[in-house]
């Protein structure tokens, strides 16, 4: 029986081999260029995870095709949306100048289908403090996405999760934070 999150589920197919090829000079030069763009989208995602908990949303709007697809499922609320501009108004309301947002993306599994596109699988850890509401989220999810390279870098064009575990909590009393990064860098809050 399947538990939803194998490759097969996620729509993941083997991509182009990880080997060096026979030929020449040439071959070689594509061999190289596949892991250093493999490389590329480790770094996009990094990217991804740190514009987030750190509110920089104007670097963070470089790292998506303006296409892109999102379909989040959590424990207690699911996103679904199309294009970049829905994304970010999305992000920039989560994390706003009362949370503080700690993701980490780990053991990325990237498929290269072709010169410009590829796939990624990752394992998230993540901890989300909204204190303005006092509640705290912890867990991990497994994130699966599609990546396509336009003028030569690399964009997330589809990205998805879903929770493995989700732990939701209600803060009682105020977190003894010595620092608060989105407290300065975070969007306001709506009033």
């Amino acid at each position: 029986m399947s538990d939803g999150l194998t490759k097969a589920d996620l729509g993941i197919v083997a991509g182009l081999p990880l080997q060096a090829s026979q030929g020449g000079i040439e071959d070689l030069r594509r061999d190289i260029q596949r892991l250093m763009d493999i490389e590329a989208i480790k770094q996009l995602k990094h990217a991804y995870f740190r514009c987030i908990d750190t509110a920089n949303f104007e670097e963070l709007a470089t790292l998506f095709h303006d296409e892109v697809s999102v379909h989040f499922i959590g424990g207690t609320y699911e996103w679904t949306l199309k294009g970049k501009a829905e994304y970010l108004e999305s992000v920039t309301k989560s994390f706003h100048k009362e949370s503080v947002g700690h993701h980490n993306g780990h053991h990325p599994e990237i498929q290269m289908l072709s010169e410009t596109e590829a796939t990624g699988i990752w394992y998230l850890s993540d901890n989300m403090w909204v204190l303005n509401h006092s509640f705290f989220t912890t867990g991990t999810a497994v994130y699966w996405d599609r990546y396509e390279k336009q003028g030569g870098r690399w964009l997330i064009r589809d990205t998805k999760y879903r929770r493995i575990y989700e732990l939701n909590e209600k803060i009682e009393g105020k977190l003894p934070l010595s620092t608060h990064h989105l407290a300065k860098y975070g969007s306001d809050l709506e009033s």
